[in-house]
C-alpha cells in the first residue's frame, strides 16, 4: 500500500518576525508546515500543552522558548518569564507543573552577573511557583548571534482532578472569564527599550496563574470548558483561535474588559489594540453558565485576581467570530494578529 504523504499548506516564501508574533501568521506556519510533517492526521487541537496517556497514566507535557528582549524589565526578567510561561502553559491546560528542564543559549560575552541574575531569578520563580528545576542543557554561541541569552523549557504536570477541557466542550450561552487586566506585559517590555517617550506605573504581570486555576477548579471544576493563557497576539488572537475549534461565535462587552489607562494611552499612541498586546500573568476561562458566578468570586477571593471579570458570551451566529460590543453601540468584529507590532516580547 502506498501511504500518500502529508499536505503541506504552508507557501510563504520566506520565515518572517511575523511568524513567531502568534498571530495568523504563526498559525499558517504551525498548521501548514509544523502539524502535518510532525503530527500526522492527528484531529486534536492544538495547544501550548498536550495531556498524554502513558501506560494507564495521564501526564501533561508542554514546551516553551523566551527570546525576550531586553533580558530585564519592570517587574520581571527572561528567567522568571520562563519559568510562570511554562507553568502557566500546564496551568491553562488543566494541569498542576510538577518538574521542569531547561535550556541556556547564551552568547560569547554576556557577562557573568547577569547570567547569574536571572539563573537566581529562575530559581526565585521556581520556589514560588512549587515546581522543581531537575535538568537542562547549556550552550554558548558566538558574540552577537544571541541577544544575550535565550532560554527554552519543556515542562510535564499532572492533570487537576475534575477538570477536563476542549473546544469541543462549548456550549451557546457559557461565559468568558478574564483573570485581570491585560496588556501591562507587552507594553512593560516595549517602555524598558526606550522606544516611547511615555513615562508609566506600569509592571509586567509575569507571575504563576496555578493559584488562580486551581481556585476556579475547586468552585466550578465540572462547568470549566476552555482555558488558555493570552501571550503573543493577546486575548484576541486566543479567542478567534477558540472561535474558529469550536465554530461558534464570541460576543466581547468591551467596557467589562479590564485595561488599565496607561496601557490603553500608549496603545492609541501606536495605534495598536489593548486586544492584540500579549500578557504573562493572565488567563481566559470559558465557564458554563450556571458556574460563572460561583468562578468569578473564586477567582476574585485568590490573590491578584481581584480585578477578574466575565468579559463576554458564546453565541451561535455567526460562526467562528469574535466580535465586540461598543459602550455606545454597535459590534465590530475583532480578528487574530496580523504582522508583528511588539516583537521580542516573551
Amino acid at each position: 500500500m502506498v501511504i500518500a504523504p502529508p499536505k503541506i499548506r504552508f507557501r510563504d516564501p520566506q520565515i518572517e518576525m511575523a511568524h513567531g508574533a502568534g498571530g495568523k501568521a504563526s498559525r499558517r506556519l504551525v498548521e501548514g508546515l509544523f502539524a502535518p510533517l510532525l503530527m500526522g492526521d492527528s484531529t486534536e487541537p492544538l495547544g501550548d500543552a498536550a495531556h498524554v496517556n502513558f501506560n494507564g497514566i495521564m501526564l501533561a507535557m508542554t514546551a516553551d522558548s523566551f527570546v525576550v528582549q531586553p533580558l530585564q524589565f519592570r517587574g520581571g526578567s527572561i528567567g522568571d518569564l520562563a519559568v510562570n510561561g511554562t507553568v502557566n502553559d500546564l496551568a491553562v491546560s488543566g494541569a498542576r507543573a510538577q518538574a521542569l528542564v531547561v535550556t541556556y543559549i547564551i552568547e560569547a560575552g554576556l557577562p557573568s552577573e547577569i547570567l547569574e541574575r536571572e539563573v537566581r531569578a529562575m530559581a526565585k520563580a521556581a520556589a514560588c511557583a512549587g515546581v522543581a528545576i531537575v535538568g537542562g542543557d547549556t550552550k554558548v554561541v558566538e558574540n552577537g548571534k544571541a541577544d544575550g541569552m535565550y532560554i527554552t523549557t519543556a515542562g510535564i504536570g499532572v492533570p487537576i482532578p475534575g477538570v477536563s477541557l476542549s473546544p469541543a466542550s462549548v456550549r451557546p450561552g457559557d461565559c468568558v472569564l478574564l483573570s485581570g487586566p491585560i496588556g501591562d506585559h507587552g507594553i512593560t517590555v516595549l517602555l524598558a527599550r526606550g522606544d516611547l517617550e511615555i513615562e508609566a506605573e506600569l509592571c509586567s504581570d509575569t507571575r504563576s496563574v496555578l493559584p488562580m486555576v486551581e481556585a476556579l477548579a475547586e468552585a466550578a471544576a465540572p462547568g470549566i470548558r476552555w482555558m488558555r493563557d493570552p501571550t503573543r497576539g493577546g486575548v484576541a488572537t486566543s479567542l478567534n483561535e477558540l472561535a474558529r475549534d469550536c465554530g461558534l461565535a464570541i460576543l466581547l462587552a468591551e467596557e467589562d474588559i479590564p485595561v488599565r489607562d496607561s496601557v490603553r494611552g500608549a496603545c492609541e499612541l501606536l495605534g495598536l489594540d489593548p486586544l492584540h498586546i500579549a500578557n504573562e500573568g493572565q488567563f481566559l476561562a470559558v465557564v458554563a453558565r450556571e458556574y460563572a458566578g460561583a468562578a468569578l468570586e473564586a477567582l476574585r477571593r485568590t490573590p491578584g485576581g481581584h480585578e477578574a471579570a466575565i468579559i463576554g458570551r458564546i453565541e451561535e451566529q455567526p460562526a467562528a467570530t469574535v466580535l465586540g460590543a461598543r459602550p455606545y453601540g454597535g459590534t465590530r468584529v475583532i480578528d487574530m494578529l496580523v504582522g508583528d507590532p511588539l516583537p521580542r516580547i516573551c
